[in-house]
């Protein structure tokens, strides 16, 4: 007597192409489901109290910021990947930008060391304070429920004096090397238009959640902000359609294609002359293509190979929510998903 479960995948009795078609559209269908799992156990919405631990100690030093510099910064805005709705709760920290006026400091350097040394001398007691390529980053110690708060902050001054609020055009100091590009000691962005360039995509941002658990799952060493950048150009340049599993493999496609091509750019939306695939070594982006091709060769050899890749997070894996949103939001839990064929 055959299972339920194996009644719902039983072909009909049709010819050998049209068989291999309908398993091929069961096996995406399954697929699809999978994917929708592995979004749903990563969502931040799992992790509230977590998240409002971040958004205090965020709050904490934006105000302590506002307090020491007072008229000689902008609003601080909330930035980064949680900004953009494309944080995964498996890892995550929440970014504040610090917007200085043009006549705040006489250089970039002296501003990125002056607000390094503020940070430092009110938290080196409970936080480890570091300087990173164009920020600071905060790691609060464990609290007594054992969670560990990190935040970056990125620190820029106004390209033109009292234009901010107008061009939002902010310079960054770099404190190492970026990538291919000769080092330097500025780099020219616009925050609010990284942010508006993903703001309203929702597909994308499934995708780019979706490429952030590879990314951490395989310690992959790519930076999450190319990563978007390559879905958002995929989606632009590609008629992308279908299912979750049809949408990814579209992205994959586009990757493994296009980024060891010569004349390939992938342009910071804050600033054109930014093109961020040059932050890869030649045989970086050639590793990035291969790994995107073993991707999908070895998910069409065998499904199963999928959670590989793809894993989803065990801890949020069996709660299921009424909303199919992404974010912090009063939800409801309800029955366990449907079991999906992947290892069950």
């Amino acid at each position: 007597m055959h299972s339920s479960h194996l009644n719902i995948y039983e072909p009909p009795p049709i010819n050998m192409n049209g068989n291999l078609n309908y398993w091929k559209k069961i096996m995406d269908e399954s697929k699809q489901d999978y994917l929708q799992k592995v979004l749903n156990s990563n969502r931040m919405v799992h992790i509230g109290d977590l998240v409002e631990k971040y958004k205090d100690k965020r709050r904490g030093v934006k105000e302590a910021l506002e307090e020491k510099y007072g008229c000689d910064i902008y609003n601080p805005i909330n930035s980064g990947s949680f900004a953009k709705s494309t944080a995964i709760n498996s890892k995550f920290d929440l970014d504040l930008a610090v917007p200085f006026k043009k006549s705040s400091f006489s250089t970039l350097e002296k501003m990125f060391d002056d607000i390094y040394e503020f940070l430092l001398d009110k938290h080196q007691s409970e936080a480890t304070v570091r300087k990173q390529k164009v920020s600071i980053g905060l790691e609060f110690y464990a609290d007594p429920d054992g969670d560990v708060v990190s935040l970056d902050i990125v620190p820029g001054r106004e390209l033109n004096q009292d234009q901010y609020n107008d061009d939002y055009k902010i310079n960054l100091y770099v404190n190492s090397r970026y990538g291919l590009i000769e080092e330097k000691s500025h780099l020219l962005t616009n925050i609010n238009a990284q942010i508006e360039h993903i703001k309203a995509k929702a597909p994308e941002r499934e995708i780019i959640r979706l490429l952030k658990v590879w990314k951490t799952s395989n310690s992959e060493p790519y930076k999450s902000f190319l990563l978007e950048l390559l879905t958002i150009k995929a989606f632009q340049k590609e008629s992308i359609s279908g299912s979750l599993w049809e949408k990814l493999k579209s992205v994959l496609n586009y990757i493994e294609d296009n980024v060891t091509k010569d004349n390939f750019t992938l342009k910071d939306p804050g600033n054109s002359g930014n093109n961020i695939i040059e932050t890869l070594e030649p045989h970086e982006r050639e590793t990035l293509s291969n790994s995107m091709k073993l991707i999908i060769e070895n998910i069409d050899s065998n499904e199963n190979n999928i959670k590989i890749y793809f894993p989803t997070n065990k801890e949020y894996e069996e709660a299921g929510l009424e909303q199919k949103g992404y974010g912090i939001k009063k939800a409801t839990l309800i029955s366990v998903p449907p079991k999906t064929r992947f290892g069950h």
